[in-house]
């Protein structure tokens, strides 16, 4: 790329503050990780329209309006296009016409790579999501933008599970299309030459709808039935992946994670509370009786939540740190562990739309954030 000019870096700051205003936030940095990871997704003039843009889906007259006619309707329509398809910024049809919206980085723009980043890509991506800004802007989203939800076999009848916390009925009331995609954490790390521990499969996770739609606008992904889908759905639990849907009752996409690939896993791991930043309607609780301390939960367990403890030896799971994914369930050999529900039932929002709403309006300022990460420091020195 050619050296900038002063006006177009301006136009930079003016878009990482734009979309710092948005539900999830773009954050400053000291280190200006966040222009060098703008400047990658967008050309300066892609940049000046992106401002007139939100996370709630514009039509392309409706842009321009906001533009105030800054651009004609053939070179707004062009740089729109541009945007969406390399992943700088969403795209969905509805009712037969064309919508546009700004993405945050994650969910968004860094998974908007559908699986296939290049090594530059990454280097600016984990630049800018490895700065404490970046950090403390993911954790104060409230809702998040995820929830775990548990694997099919660890449900049991009498739970009565609503339909946003099954996978399979997640995908059974979906309209489609249907998309799988490799993993672009598993990618990133199998870039940088590190292996998954878990699985060696790449193509894990979903999307459904609108996204899938997008994602197949791009031509990225492969198109999947539903059964096949269902299937490779299958397959990830019985590898010990993580299901994590976006944070809707009708979600449009389902991540399988591990514990040493998936980022917003790692940084479970390393909080002192981390269910305080978790959406999930269960956990596991484990029948000391029957439990014969074999540690095969412990093994399978991918944010630490149990560990090995007394004599004899029993499994111990943290209520503060289990994320209720289930995982640990199919595998014990004297049934020794079952899900319970949460005390507080949490109820997800309808759509994408509505999420993004309601994290706007329990937006942290400076204050909230700063207070938030206070918190996380005074339980890590206890």
């Amino acid at each position: 790329m050619s050296e900038l000019k002063v006006t177009d870096h301006n136009t930079y700051r003016l878009l990482q503050k734009h979309l710092d205003r948005q539900a999830v936030g773009f954050p400053a940095t000291r280190s200006g990780a966040e222009i060098r990871f703008l400047k990658r997704m967008f050309t300066p003039e892609e940049a000046g329209l992106a401002l007139h843009l939100s996370y709630r889906p514009s039509a392309l007259q409706t842009i321009i309006m906001t533009a105030s006619g800054e651009y004609e309707e053939e070179r707004a329509l062009k740089l729109l296009n541009s945007m969406s398809m390399k992943g700088a910024i969403g795209f969905k049809e509805k009712e037969n016409e064309d919508y546009w919206f700004v993405i945050p980085m994650v969910i968004g723009m860094f998974e908007a790579q559908d699986g296939c980043p290049t090594a530059d890509f990454l280097k600016d991506a984990g630049e800018y999501m490895g700065t404490l800004a970046y950090g403390k802007s993911i954790l104060a989203t409230d809702p998040p933008q995820m929830r775990t939800i548990p694997i099919n076999v660890s449900i049991s009848p009498e739970h009565n599970v609503a339909t946003y916390d099954q996978v399979s009925l997640l995908i059974e009331s979906s309209e489609g299309p249907f998309v799988v995609l490799p993993c672009i954490c598993r990618e990133s790390r199998a870039i940088q030459g590190e292996v998954c521990e878990v699985t060696s499969r790449t193509e894990t996770c979903f999307g459904m709808g609108s996204m899938a739609a997008m994602v197949l606008r791009r031509g990225h992904g492969r198109e999947v039935s539903r059964e096949e889908a269902l299937s490779i759905l299958q397959q990830n639990q019985d590898d010990g992946l993580v299901l994590q849907p976006s944070n809707a009752q009708h979600a449009e996409f389902i991540c399988s994670c591990c514990g040493c690939c998936c980022g917003m896993l790692k940084m479970q791991k390393m909080l002192p509370h981390p269910i305080d930043f978790w959406v999930t309607s269960f956990q596991a609780e484990i029948n000391r009786d029957a439990c014969i301390g074999c540690g095969l939960c412990v093994k399978r367990c991918q944010v630490d939540a149990v560990v090995l403890e007394g004599s004899p030896t029993k499994a111990v799971i943290g209520r503060t740190r289990c994320i209720g994914c289930g995982l640990c369930i199919p595998t014990c050999p004297t049934d020794a562990i079952h899900l319970i529900p949460r005390e507080q039932e949490t109820i997800p929002p309808m759509n994408e739309e509505e999420l993004n709403d309601r994290i706007m309006l329990n937006k942290k300022g400076t204050m909230g954030r700063f207070l938030m990460f206070l918190k996380i420091i005074l339980r890590m020195r206890k």
